[in-house]
């Protein structure tokens, strides 16, 4: 589904069904380097069993035009742009890494516009490492070398997860290799860049009121799970999912239960 946001081309996968506007609507939000296709089982389940899906492509990544924005606040603002063109409302924000922010901060800024919010993999501060924002500036491939293995709980994943053939730190790597690929405009820097430069997520937390449930992996080296205090005890009322043998690819690596959990908490 495209919409037309700020004059560029916006994609959103609705989970293989039309849009229908008298559905309660979930809007999923990838994180740095990525597209909708990380939530490609949820966001499926989610079409199929009564909710309408945008499941977005951030500007400049995947099939959405237009350079990629330099600040949580900036997408924030997108969001909130690309609600009102699909006609939504309200809405559940489901927000992944990166986007766990742009969901935080677009509660704060249009509380009235969110049901519900679903941090998962999130952390505040978001702080990238001068390490990893300097490969991401001069040697890209190292950057997605890098995060590919500190976002996974093991490199050696039992053939069956989740099915016979399928590789999940293979499947992660290359999607952020095809990001390079379709838009060389160093995008990696510039989110990693927006994640560590957000200094309003404490101030945003204390706004929410909407029901909150924290997703987080309890191996996530990238987003540990103790990086979340500031905003757990900023929203007193959310509720928390630690979810075993899993890294910071929550999806990928633990699909059923980030599904199970997302989808309780949609539907409770």
């Amino acid at each position: 589904m495209l919409f037309n946001i700020h004059g560029h081309p916006a994609y959103c996968y609705t989970g293989g069904k039309n849009f229908n506007p008298t559905l309660p609507t979930a809007v999923f939000i990838h994180g740095a380097q990525n597209d909708h296709s990380v939530w490609i089982l949820q966001t499926r389940y989610f079409a199929h069993h009564g909710f309408n899906v945008l499941a977005v492509d951030l500007p400049g990544h995947g099939r959405s035009k237009g350079d990629a924005l330099t600040s949580i606040e900036q997408m924030a603002d997108w969001l909130i742009a690309l609600l009102d063109a699909a006609g939504v409302q309200q809405a559940c924000l489901i927000g992944h890494s990166m986007g766990s922010l742009i969901a935080l901060e677009t509660s704060a800024r249009a509380p009235a516009r969110v049901s519900k919010l679903a941090l998962v993999g999130t952390a505040y501060p978001m702080k990238v490492s001068d390490t990893l924002l300097n490969a991401a500036r001069d040697e890209e491939q190292t950057a997605i070398d890098m995060v590919n293995i500190w976002s996974h709980s093991t490199i050696a994943h039992k053939p069956s997860c989740p099915g016979p053939g399928f590789y999940v730190m293979s499947g992660s790597q290359r999607l952020m290799q095809r990001m390079s690929k379709i838009n060389p405009a160093k995008v990696f820097y510039t989110d990693f860049s927006a994640c560590n430069a957000y200094a309003n997520g404490e101030q945003a937390a204390q706004t929410v009121t909407c029901p909150t449930l924290f997703v987080l992996g309890k191996k996530d080296m990238m987003t540990p799970p103790k990086a979340t205090s500031t905003l757990r005890t900023a929203i007193a009322h959310s509720k928390t999912t630690l979810i075993d043998n899993c890294g910071h690819s929550l999806m990928a690596e633990q699909s059923d239960a980030v599904l199970q959990a997302l989808f309780d908490f949609a539907k409770s």
